[in-house]
C-alpha cells in the first residue's frame, strides 16, 4: 500500500512538473534551456532534462538544433487551434440550437469528430416529458450516429479508408450498419443530399437527423443533430425535421463566417 501511495504521488508530481514546464512558455520566452527550466521550477537539472526530453518525444516541445534550447512543439499549436475552434462553435451554435429546440421541442446537439468517435460539445434538452437522457462530453462510435455519419461522410477519402480499415465496427443494436460497402454508399448519399439520419442504430428507440457545420473556409468542423424517441419521431416526423436541421447547420455555419452555402435540399424521400 505504501509503495502504491509513493508511486501515485511520484506520478502526480511528474505530471505537475510537466504542466509547469509548459506554463513557463506562457511568460513570453520563446525558448528555454535545461538550466533555465531547472532554476525556474526549482528542480534538479537531471529532472529538468528528463521532463524536457519526454515532452519533446511527445512533440509538445521541440529542441532547437542550433541552440539546444526547447520551444513549444506543433502539437501544442494544434491543440490550441482545436480549443479555439470549439470555443467558436460554442458561441456560434448556442442561440441557434436554442431556437431549434424551442421550435421542434426535441433535443438538439452539436458534435465533433475525435478519431473514430463523435463527441457532444453542446446540447439543448427537449422540454417534453419523454426525452433522451445525455450530457455534453458524451462519446459514441461515429458510425452509429447521424452526426458521426455526417462527419465521416465529409472527411477525406483517406480518413474514411482508415476508419473502415481500423477493425470490426461495433454493432450496438440489430439495426447497426457495420458493412463497409453499405457505409460508403451512405456517405456518398449524405454528401449529395447534405444530411444523415439514423433510426435505432446507436440505441433502440432513438431516431435522429444531422447536417454539417462549416467554418469560414468551407471545412466541415462539426455537425448539428435533432434527436428523439421513435415513438414521436416516426419516419414521417423525422423527414419533417430535415429542413429545420439543415437550416440550423446553415445558420451556425454563417455565424462561423461561411458564406458559400448551397440552396436548401428539397424535402427528401428519406431512406429508412
Amino acid at each position: 500500500m505504501e509503495t502504491e501511495r509513493r508511486r501515485a504521488t511520484s506520478t502526480l508530481s511528474s505530471v505537475r512538473n510537466a504542466a509547469r514546464v509548459l506554463k513557463e512558455f506562457g511568460h513570453g520566452h520563446r525558448e528555454y534551456g535545461v538550466t533555465e527550466i531547472a532554476r525556474q521550477l526549482g528542480i534538479g537539472k537531471s529532472t529538468a532534462h528528463r521532463l524536457l526530453n519526454t515532452l519533446a518525444e511527445e512533440r509538445l516541445l521541440e529542441q532547437n538544433p542550433h541552440t539546444g534550447a526547447y520551444r513549444l512543439g506543433l502539437v501544442i499549436y494544434a491543440l490550441g487551434a482545436t480549443v479555439t475552434v470549439h470555443a467558436e462553435i460554442h458561441d456560434a451554435a448556442g442561440p441557434v440550437i436554442e431556437h431549434v429546440r424551442n421550435a421542434t421541442r426535441e433535443t438538439v446537439i452539436v458534435s465533433v469528430l475525435d478519431g473514430t468517435e463523435v463527441v457532444c460539445i453542446e446540447r439543448r434538452e427537449s422540454p417534453q416529458a419523454l426525452r433522451l437522457v445525455g450530457r455534453v462530453g458524451a462519446r459514441d462510435d461515429a458510425h452509429l450516429t447521424s452526426s458521426g455519419k455526417v462527419l465521416l461522410a465529409f472527411s477525406s477519402a483517406h480518413e474514411i479508408d482508415q476508419f473502415l480499415a481500423a477493425g470490426p465496427l461495433r454493432r450496438a443494436t440489430p439495426h447497426t450498419i457495420t458493412d463497409a460497402a453499405t457505409l460508403r454508399s451512405q456517405f456518398d448519399n449524405i454528401r449529395l443530399r447534405g444530411w444523415a439520419e439514423t433510426i435505432n442504430e446507436a440505441e433502440v428507440g432513438v431516431a435522429a437527423v444531422a447536417t454539417p457545420i462549416r467554418n469560414r473556409s468551407g471545412e466541415v468542423v462539426a455537425a448539428v443533430s435533432v434527436l428523439g424517441p421513435v415513438q414521436r419521431l416516426t419516419p414521417a416526423a423525422l423527414r419533417r425535421l430535415v429542413r429545420p436541421t439543415v437550416e440550423a447547420g446553415i445558420a451556425i455555419s454563417r455565424r462561423l463566417g461561411y458564406r458559400e452555402v448551397n440552396a436548401l435540399p428539397e424535402r427528401s424521400s428519406a431512406k429508412h
